[in-house]
């Protein structure tokens, strides 16, 4: 067998070119529209003493195209899509597209004091509010007293 391996021909099949290993290593284009996705789009996070407020822009979003929700207990997904608006006269054409559309995303891992259940989220004239309820920090306990018997 080694006797085999050691012939050019199958020797040249064992070594990966390199434009062949780099595709293999590459992120996959899936991975890559979620890292941009993520990356653009911007939320402000506000704690107040009851509470996390997540704010997120969105305008021209339809509510049907938001998304939130809890993943592994902890993580907070906000996501929808901006979908381009159809022209209704076939001849006009785009001199120029600024505005983003595509899929948007963010995660975020929630403190311990979240409470996933009470999780509430509002969208109006294109601004998604998120708000995360904090767990009541535990009453503090009445020290017990232990009665000393005579042995």
């Amino acid at each position: 067998m080694e006797l085999i391996m050691q012939q050019p021909f199958f020797s040249s099949l064992l070594k990966v070119p390199d434009e062949l290993e780099k595709l293999l290593n590459a992120p996959t284009r899936t991975y890559v529209q979620d890292t941009k996705a993520m990356a653009s789009t911007p939320v402000d996070i506000i704690e107040y003493p009851n509470s996390y407020v997540f704010i997120v822009d969105m305008p021209g979003v339809k509510t049907a195209d938001i998304k939130v929700r809890v993943e592994d207990d902890r993580v907070l997904s906000i996501s929808g899509e901006r979908k381009r608006e159809e022209k209704e006269d076939q001849e006009a054409k785009y001199v120029r597209m600024d505005r983003r559309v595509g899929k948007f995303m963010r995660k975020f891992n929630l403190p311990e004091n979240a409470n996933v259940e009470a999780i509430s989220a509002v969208y109006h004239d294109g601004v998604l509010t998120v708000t995360v309820q904090k767990v009541p920090p535990p009453e503090p306990k009445e020290p017990r007293t232990v009665e000393v018997k005579v042995a």
